[in-house]
């Protein structure tokens, strides 16, 4: 094996010195072969994708995905489960396909149908060795009006039409709306909007239990619609009684995500940790006005452990060129606290009856992905559409078209964000991802406990893929969203074992995932000393990939001597 280069930098917290120690000279051989084989796992990139008419994927197509799809990419899919994806086949197809996140929708369906569904998901991560997260929908607050006499009314512009307490059905003139504290706080010249903005009424006057409204577009509107108030913070709690039971059900199942809807304020997410603790991560959805406002948007963000920008009603309350640059904006917070970032909503919407999206939806998917978010998810394209499969195989297209770009990795470079908690931390992944790209090695390794350093190291955007070594699968699967982490769980007592033990287990995951393949690969690895402390990195280690039996200083695999 020709010679190798391998240097230790060890940056402590607690001393302000760095050690650098080479202990084999680099040949021009060995960096000619690292980056030729970073060349060819980059080359996968390139390859087209074909499409794969529904419902069918090939046996062959399976085997290359399963093989190769899991590395050739860095922005993650989430797709929604619903009736059309609700067998093992089927999930199995969308896995494979590309997805790497399933939502269960507590809108839509009995507890019994999501177990189901989350034994299937669990069922497939033993199949595949690969850690899957399934993130938990909550319905949240949704206002909606009662019904009517006859299902629905034909409103006129500018007819009167009061909202009221009463149970009684109602008609052209009135309907329930279910909501005292909603019908208390509408003031004069409020704005209702009704079925995701297809009607449009200001308040006109109040009096007790109802308000009185003039509309300004109207339509049909039928029972149990939607009502939004864009300009009103709603006085009620972010969960109702329905999402207590499905929150305490979701965890007693072990969700690895727990999505909350309509967060107004960041006391919503303080309320909703106080129930999940420590057994699932809480993503905000991002989708009324007063929650994107300057301010409150980082109060929110800092308080989550991730974002959803979930543009249905988040386009219903604003302005609809308001949501591209709030978008834009909401990723670059996001990127900037260390916080994965989920663009949502209409992604590819038409292919809910086309087998193909339209150009401007290939587009908005395209932006999402420039924009630097981590993730991007499938709606009712996946959970009730008749093309779901070819929806996750259109968006895995898109994001590896777009990640071949040059103008996308200069982009990336370009917006890598000031950030907000500095910490050596934060200066050992800065390092590694430098010296990664110096060295042409074939993966970022970073070994994490409850995956702070991963993140950490997410944020800077690397070149080559982050592999995230964890001895806690739930550390594992909750890292599935990630820009550019492919986790991976494995058992380790690393309180028992010296660096070298734990090194050459990272070596042998780096091969079995087949990121590295040749005895002169070179990884970069990250850790924290000692090991399995939160948050901490404090080493960083270039290795080959054929194990540290070559390159231990002199035999002693003593730790305290790293």
């Amino acid at each position: 094996m020709q010679t190798l280069f391998l240097a230790t930098l060890v940056i402590c917290a607690s001393v302000s010195t760095a050690f650098v120690m080479p202990l084999r000279p680099c040949t021009q051989a060995a960096r000619a072969g690292s980056q030729s084989k970073i060349s060819s796992i980059r080359g996968i990139r390139s390859r087209p994708l074909r499409m794969v008419t529904h419902p069918d994927v090939d046996n062959e197509y399976k085997r290359k995905l399963s093989e190769q799809r899991r590395w050739t990419k860095s922005t993650k899919q989430l797709a929604t489960l619903g009736p059309v994806s609700n067998t093992e086949e089927m999930i199995e197809k969308l896995f494979l396909a590309g997805v790497d996140v399933f939502r269960l929708n507590f809108s839509h369906g009995a507890h019994e149908e999501k177990k189901a569904l989350f034994d299937i998901i669990r069922g497939l991560e033993v199949k595949y060795n690969h850690p899957i997260a399934i993130l938990a929908d909550l319905q949240g607050p949704k206002l909606r009006v009662g019904t009517f006499d006859h299902d629905k009314v034909i409103l006129v512009d500018g007819q009167g039409f009061r909202f009221d307490l009463s149970d009684e059905p109602g008609d052209a003139a009135r309907v329930n709306l279910p909501h005292p504290e909603i019908i208390n706080t509408l003031q004069v010249g409020d704005t209702l909007l009704l079925d995701d903005g297809k009607l449009r009424m200001t308040v006109s006057g109040k009096g007790e239990g109802y308000v009185d409204t003039v509309v300004n577009v109207g339509g049909a509107l039928s029972n149990r619609k939607g009502v939004n108030t864009p300009s009103v913070v709603l006085p009620i709690s972010p969960l109702t009684p329905k999402d207590r039971k499905d929150l305490e059900f979701a965890l007693s199942i072990g969700v690895d995500w727990v999505a909350l809807s309509f967060v107004q304020q960041a006391q919503d997410i303080a309320e909703l940790r106080t129930l999940v603790g420590n057994k699932a991560k809480i993503m905000a959805k991002l989708e009324k006005p007063s929650a994107v406002e300057e301010g409150v948007v980082d109060d929110i963000i800092m308080l989550s452990d991730g974002i959803m920008v979930a543009r249905g009603d988040l386009g219903v309350e604003m302005r609809p060129e308001d949501v591209p640059v709030i978008q834009k904006q909401i990723i670059d917070k996001c990127r900037k606290y260390g916080r994965p970032v989920v663009v949502a909503t209409q992604m590819l919407e038409s292919m809910i009856e086309s087998p193909t999206p339209t150009r401007a939806e290939a587009s908005d998917v395209a932006t999402a992905i420039y924009d630097g978010a981590d993730a991007i998810m499938l709606s009712a394209e996946s959970a009730a559409g008749k093309y779901p499969v070819d929806a996750v195989m259109m968006q895995q297209r898109v994001i590896l078209r777009v990640e071949e770009d040059k103008a996308y990795r200069k982009n990336l470079a370009r917006s890598n964000p000031n950030r907000v908690e500095k910490s050596a931390t934060d200066a050992i992944t800065n390092a590694a991802r430098e010296i990664a790209a110096t060295i042409g090695a074939c993966a970022l390794v970073v070994f994490t406990a409850r995956g702070t350093t991963v993140l950490r190291a997410s944020m800077g955007r690397p070149g080559v893929p982050i592999l995230a070594i964890t001895p806690e699968i739930e550390t594992a699967r909750s890292l599935a969203l990630t820009w550019g982490v492919y986790p991976a769980a494995v058992e380790t007592r690393a309180e028992h074992e010296t660096f070298p033990d734990v090194l050459h287990k990272i070596c042998s995951v780096a091969k079995d995932k087949g990121l590295a393949n040749r005895p002169d690969d070179l990884l970069v690895v990250t850790a924290g000393l000692p090991f399995g402390s939160p948050g901490v990195a404090n080493v960083i280690r270039v290795v080959p990939a054929s194990g540290p039996e070559d390159w231990v200083v002199g035999g002693d695999k003593n730790l305290n001597t790293i």
